[in-house]
């Protein structure tokens, strides 16, 4: 709970910095090998906050839709769904997002599904720039610093996650080794909030 209110501090903190963009300035990122009962630490998480709900076409990613959409409407959450807006409309969602490689599927902005919220992933500039002509809300860049997630690579690092932030025209949330110690090192690098699997479980 102590890593939670800190990191929730500083996501405040970026979110200022940034001119206070009308989204959340923290995310929790699920994950089925490493946040095997999401449900758990959606219950923990502070007041508006965002999670997003990868669930990588699970057989059992409707039930447990349903259940993270109720936790989030109770506790004052954002529910986002990865990939997948049929579903994000079914659980009442509020809204979605898109993975990288997901969103480069899609030839045109007004063919991209939107519903309320629409983040994307990216891991360059290139692709930041490609999200922010696809018309999305904000970004979340990563890997920013080292990551145990076994798809990340390389990291970024502070200083080159920094430029791609600065230079972009949307709210950029740093994912990728973001803790209460790594996320410090991103103040007054041009970012709008943090997002984090383990840090938040």
């Amino acid at each position: 709970m102590r890593t939670q209110q800190v990191l929730a501090g500083l996501a405040h903190r970026l979110n200022r910095d940034a001119g206070a963009p009308a989204i959340p300035a923290l995310y929790f990122f699920t994950d089925p090998a490493r946040t095997p009962d999401p449900c758990a630490i959606v219950k923990r998480l502070p007041r508006g906050a965002g999670v997003v709900y990868r669930h990588f076409g699970a057989s059992g990613r409707a039930k447990t839709a349903r259940k993270l959409a109720r936790i989030c409407r109770a506790r004052g959450l954002f529910l986002l769904i990865a990939a997948d807006p049929a579903l994000a409309l079914r659980v009442g969602a509020d809204g979605v997002h898109w993975p990288e490689q997901r969103l480069a599927a899609w030839p045109a902005r007004e063919n991209l599904p939107r519903i309320g919220l629409t983040l994307a992933s990216a891991h360059c500039a290139a692709a930041l720039a490609r999200a922010t002509a696809m018309g999305v809300d904000a970004c979340v860049l990563g890997p920013v610093f080292a990551s145990r997630s076994p798809s990340a690579g390389a990291p970024l690092g502070a200083f080159r996650a920094s430029q791609i932030a600065r230079g972009a025209r949307l709210p950029v949330i740093a994912l990728g080794g973001v803790n209460a110690a790594t996320a410090r090192r991103l103040i007054g690098r041009g970012f709008a909030g943090v997002a984090a699997v383990e840090a938040l479980s």
